[in-house]
Order: C-alpha cells, then structure tokens, then sequence
C-alpha cells in the first residue's frame, strides 16, 4: 500500500496552503475533500468577493484575535500578510486594498482565488481526493490509517487536519474534525458563533427590515455597565440587527449574553456631537424653526422610515410643530437621539454565522508548529482552532498561515529547509 509522506483533511484555505507547502518542500501529499471541489466556503467569502487578509500590522492582527491572539505571532511571522499577498501575486492574481486595509482580488471575484490554489496544487503534483467523507483516523505505530466512510483507506506518516469549524455546513462544514480530534483525546472548547446578526425584543425593528443607520455610534449596557463599540453602519432586520460593527463584535456581545443573559444596546445617531451641545442646538434650532413639524425637523437626523416609530417610544407626537413640544419631550428627544435603547434577547444559530469562535483547545497545540501536543505527527490549522478573528481578512489570513506553518513542519526531516 502506498504511504504518502502528508495527509490533509479539507481543502479549504488552510489545507490547500498546507498541502501546498508540503509539496513545495518535496513530499508526497495527498488532500482529501469532502465535497466535489475545493474552495466551497472560501467562494462565499466576502460576498462571494473574497477577502482575503488585510494590510495591518503584527500588532493589529494578534489584537483581532483576542486575549489568546498572541499564540498566532509564529504563524504571522513566518507567513505573513505580505508573504500571501505576494503569493497570490506571484500566481498572476493582482490584489487590491479598499477601506480599512482589507484586500480582495481586483476581479472582485472568489473564484479567482480558488483557481490560483487549483493551479498551484496541480503544479506542485498534490493528489487530490474528492468527496472523501473522513470517517476514523487512527495511529497505529509511527503511521496513521485514514478510512472514509466509503471505506477508502489512506496511509500516511504525518497528518493535518484543517476541517474549518460547523458554520455554512452545506459547504462541508460539518464538525467531522473535531469530532475527530476529540476522539484522539483532544479537548474542544465550547462552540460559539462568530460574525452573527443579533435578535433584538422590540417589534417596530422588524417592521423596518433593510434600512441603514449611517455611522451610528453603539454601546452595550448590562449589570450597570457600558460598553463603547466602534461607530459603523447598523443595519435593521426582520428579525433584530446586523451590519459591520456588529458581525464584528457578536463573540463578544454573545459571550456577554451568556452570562448576563439579556443586554441593552444603546443607539447614538450623532456621536460626533456631544450631550450638553445637542441640547444647545435642539433649543436653537426648535426657536428657529418653531412651525416646522418634529417629523420633518427629524429628516435631518434620521431615515424617514424610523421617525414614527422611535418617536412612539418616547411617547411624542410627529405632527406637532416645533413650538408645541415641552422642555421635558424636548430633553427626552436628545437623550433618545444619543442613547436609544434596544433589547438584545438572542442570535441566529451558529450555523448562520460567518465563523466558528470554539474548536481544539489551543493549550494542546505546539503555536511554533501547530502540531498536537498530545499526538506526535497530527496537526491543526485554520478554524478548527479555538476562537476568531474580526471580520476584515484577518479569519482568511489565519487560515493561511496556519496551513503554511502546518505544511512546513509536517514536511520530513530530509525535505525541510
């Protein structure tokens, strides 16, 4: 039977990087697939435009990723965000960089992506085996036996397990290596949604599914506390909220949850202007337009289609003119306009988020290496590992990296560099 040098489980970003690498340096790999191509998940990212890592520095990227994000400083370093982007580049894939540092292909397009690992996995002679639905894996000896459910036995000396997390289980995404891991004694921290839209209590939410709030500033209230959060685009869904700053933050907000059950988050629509100058130019302006109805006037500081009903909140008539509104609905105006509350009561499922925070706990693997302490020659990389990043191409990044790291150190002896 033959025995190939590096087996990797799952070819998304990671595993392809991996297998990759451990081509590169003269092994004889093989990339077992769940699907009938590689790159399912990756061809969702970004809107289907792929984000693909991001421009910031070392620094920047470990504080994505948390209190535990300097385990990933190795990996960074040695496979940096300059290092893929001269990767794709060097492959005929011309990046571009847009806001806040993200990188995407100048087609706009995950396919391109997914093509460059195609070709490259073909040049560097990576066997790829196609809807391999990983079933055992055992370690018998020095040698690992790989047996699918349809009972195709693989034979390798070292072994990478780059399954993703459970999130878009349609893509393949379903848990096996985990399942896996913890089969071979590993433990697997509790799994958590990362990038999910958020369930908010109040029904006239609901009713405004699509609108936009531009630039809102966003704190999170629980136990007596607040929370700042950065200013960004809200968006209103049928269901609660969503948008940039909340994908971003979601671990945090249901980690919060978790313990506290649920929370307030508090809408700032102004968060350039200050309390005390808010209620200056409320006065002024209210004299200086005193015939002006609240619902025009509000225009300037809200989308139409949510002055109704915040104004029902706060218990204020839309048709009155400015100069019938009291000092008391004038006061309770300013302070819904910088700290409206919302009800966050829940999230949608872990499989509708973009990313699993939870996986293979990253006590028992070697960050120098990604190899398993507690199994000599198995390794880990990309989102099976514990936690996540913040949306903007760090979560993609880690994915490479650790799949470069996991390529080069399962590569034998005689072919590393």
């Amino acid at each position: 039977m033959k025995i190939y040098d590096i087996a990797v489980i799952g070819a998304g970003p990671a595993g392809c990087m991996a297998a990759i690498q451990g081509a590169q340096m003269g092994n004889k790999v093989i990339l077992l697939e769940r699907n009938e191509k590689i790159g399912h998940k990756l061809l969702l990212t970004g809107n289907g435009r792929c984000n693909l890592t991001n421009t910031a520095n070392l620094k920047v990227f470990l504080e994505k990723f948390g209190k535990k994000g300097a385990f990933y400083r190795d990996a960074f370093t040695k496979f940096s965000n300059q290092d893929l982007m001269d990767f794709f580049k060097s492959n005929g894939l011309e990046l571009k960089v847009e806001e806040e540092g993200r990188v995407f292909p100048v087609t706009e397009n995950a396919k391109s992506v997914v093509d460059v690992l195609e070709k490259v996995l073909d040049e560097y002679r990576v066997k790829i085996l196609y809807n391999y639905r990983m079933k055992q894996l055992q370690k018998i000896s020095k040698v690992f036996k790989l047996s699918s459910a349809a009972h195709e036995l693989i034979t390798a000396h070292k072994v990478i397990i780059a399954t993703g997390g459970v999130t878009y289980k349609f893509t393949g995404s379903t848990g096996d290596g985990l399942d896996i891991a913890k089969l071979l004694g590993h433990h697997i921290t509790e799994l958590k949604p990362g990038g999910v839209p958020l369930r908010v209590r109040e029904e006239w939410v609901h009713q405004l599914k699509g609108v936009t709030l531009e630039n809102v500033g966003l704190r999170i209230g629980y136990g007596g506390k607040k929370i700042a959060f950065p200013q960004g685009n809200l968006l209103l869904t049928h269901f609660g909220v969503s948008g940039p700053v909340i994908l971003d933050m979601s671990h945090m907000i249901v980690e919060l949850m978790d313990k506290h059950g649920d929370l307030k988050l508090y809408i700032d629509f102004l968060p350039e202007i200050k309390q005390d100058g808010l209620g200056g130019q409320l006065m002024e302006d209210f004299q200086n337009n005193s015939k002006k109805s609240l619902k025009t006037y509000l225009k300037n500081y809200l989308p139409n289609s949510t002055i109704d009903p915040i104004l029902k909140t706060i218990s204020v008539d839309p048709h009155k003119k400015l100069n019938q509104i009291t000092k008391k609905e004038r006061l309770h105006l300013q302070e819904t306009l910088k700290a409206l509350p919302l009800t966050i009561n829940g999230h949608l499922p872990l499989n509708k988020a973009l990313v699993t925070c939870g996986g293979v706990t990253k006590k028992e693997i070697n960050p120098q290496t990604m190899e398993s302490k507690l199994v000599d020659g198995l390794y880990f990389a990309g989102e099976i590992i514990a936690g996540c990043g913040r949306r903007g191409g760090y979560n993609l990044q880690q994915a490479f990296s650790t799949g470069y790291v996991a390529g080069s150190r399962a590569s034998t002896l005689k072919n590393r560099s």
